[in-house]
């Protein structure tokens, strides 16, 4: 399988739903961190990624 942008928000939104419900206190962090690597992912800055 190759791994493209279009498949990382899937997956970060995944893995960010299952760290909420383990440790709910955590929401703010994973939140902003979640948007803030989509938001750069979006706009192509990780483009060394190479995905």
């Amino acid at each position: 399988m190759h791994l493209t942008v279009a498949h990382i928000s899937p997956i970060m939104s995944l893995i960010a739903g299952v760290l909420i419900l383990i440790m709910p206190r955590l929401l703010n962090l994973i939140v902003a961190i979640f948007l803030i690597l989509n938001g750069a992912i979006g706009l192509g800055l990780l483009k060394w990624l190479h995905l």
